[in-house]
């Protein structure tokens, strides 16, 4: 039986993650589903979010750990995540991608019983 990601990335939201780690080292994303930034999923140096019993760790992409709320994962938990990207300023100030003039963004995809 094969196992379908919980999280995935476009190729356009992998050469960004490369890019990125050459400028701030290894990272990590957690899907954001507070008031500021709506869902925009946010990218930090790996480490400075505090992750705890509240995080989901949904999978890994080109080696970035990618967490959501619990509370958000349980509303989500029957789609697929998949990172992309689009032109324009981020949401947010937090997240790294920001000032590169593109945004990480999050789209999704139902998963279906193929049996």
């Amino acid at each position: 039986m094969e196992t379908i990601p919980k999280v995935t990335a476009t190729e356009a939201a992998l050469k960004l993650i490369e890019y990125l780690k050459t400028q701030h080292g290894e990272l990590m994303f957690h899907q954001s589903g507070g008031c500021c930034d709506g869902s925009s999923p946010m990218c930090y140096p790996n480490g400075e979010l505090i992750v705890g019993d509240g995080d989901v760790l949904l999978g890994k992409l080109d080696g970035c750990p990618f967490y959501i709320a619990a509370q958000q994962y349980e509303h989500w938990q029957h789609t697929q995540l998949i990172l992309d990207v689009v032109q324009g300023p981020g949401g947010s100030d937090f997240s790294l991608e920001g000032p590169e003039g593109e945004r990480f963004i999050t789209r999704s995809r139902l998963f279906v019983n193929a049996s």
